[in-house]
């Protein structure tokens, strides 16, 4: 079988994909906390705004990637709460095999440049 690999014209979508599900596979979240999660886990260089965010977790959700739960708070506020399927944790796998090998070719051609 050949290694995962990312198609170059979709980074974004693979990054932002790669990222939540990450977090996901830590156990379940709903969206803030996921947000909040992201930007701390990343210094604040990754943020995801609910515009962004939400739309990613419904795509995931209708791949069978995710399965949301809904849930109310004590506040009698009712949230969604997400957690990985068995091919979400698959995928989130395949994934981290795939960009490892793309940042080690990645920083092999930037090391050329390197002062």
């Amino acid at each position: 079988m050949a290694p995962p690999s990312l198609e170059i014209q979709n980074l974004t979508r693979s990054c932002n994909e790669a990222l939540i599900l990450a977090v996901l596979a830590t156990g379940p979240h709903h969206g803030y906390q996921l947000a909040l999660a992201l930007e701390e886990k990343s210094g604040g260089d990754f943020r995801f705004p609910h515009g962004t965010l939400y739309p990613i977790l419904h795509r995931l959700e209708s791949d069978g990637l995710i399965s949301g739960v809904w849930q109310e708070t004590p506040s009698k506020r009712r949230r969604k709460s997400y957690a990985l399927t068995a091919a979400g944790r698959r995928l989130v796998a395949e994934q981290a095999t795939a960009w490892r090998r793309f940042f080690e070719h990645f920083f092999a051609i930037l090391k050329e440049v390197e002062p």
